[in-house]
């Protein structure tokens, strides 16, 4: 139990409440009904693209980033955000990192709905991970921006985990591969409009990288 305590203290304050947010939405959702039914999700802010676009319902865009369809969906979310967002936060600071993690989720879901819309095949859908793949976006921006000079995070490394992230996103099926792009993509040049003074004016270490 102290280790779970030490590990918890360990973490990103803005990153650990997200993760802890998503938890509890998870756990509330799943004591009122069933989490992998596409209606009950629906029925509970998960993104829907008739609805956003025809009757408006903007919120959904933002709310499905706290949901996920069922157990195991959740935990391979949260699994990679706890170390990887913690990491972006760490190197971005508070400010930053929210802005990337939502502004990358939602540039990824709002894509998401263009697509079905355009396409005319809806289905809903839901999950952290377009913001999760800002994340990995940034991390890529923030690596090569500093010459791989981060501790464990080299370019060949990102370039191989972004690469690999989406290519089984495009192999998988029930994976809304819209919101992962748009939100790595959103990610990347989040990265590279909030660093780029401080990359291409001096040379300034990474640690100043944060508010």
């Amino acid at each position: 139990m102290q280790e779970v305590i030490d590990f918890l203290k360990s973490r990103q304050p803005v990153n650990l409440a997200i993760v802890l947010t998503n938890i509890i939405v998870f756990l509330v959702l799943s004591i009122l009904g069933d989490t992998e039914d596409g209606v009950f999700m629906a029925m509970h802010g998960a993104n829907y693209a008739p609805l956003v676009v025809n009757y408006g319902q903007y919120y959904r865009l933002f709310t499905c980033m706290f949901l996920h369809f069922g157990i195991r969906h959740l935990f391979n979310n949260m699994l990679v955000l706890v170390f990887l967002g913690d990491e972006l936060e760490r190197l971005a600071g508070k400010l930053r990192f929210l802005l990337i993690y939502f502004g990358g989720g939602l540039v990824g879901n709002i894509l998401s709905v263009a697509y079905d819309m355009r396409m005319g095949e809806y289905s809903v859908s839901a999950g952290a991970s377009g913001a999760i793949f800002a994340v990995i976006g940034a991390l890529v921006g923030v690596v090569f921006l500093n010459r791989g000079k981060i501790p464990a995070y080299t370019k060949r490394r990102m370039l191989l985990m972004a690469s690999l992230s989406v290519l089984q996103g495009l192999t998988a099926t029930g994976v809304d591969n819209c919101a992962h792009i748009g939100g790595m993509i959103s990610g990347l040049l989040l990265a590279l409009l909030f660093h780029r003074k401080l990359t291409f004016r001096e040379r300034i270490p990474v640690e100043d990288f944060r508010e």
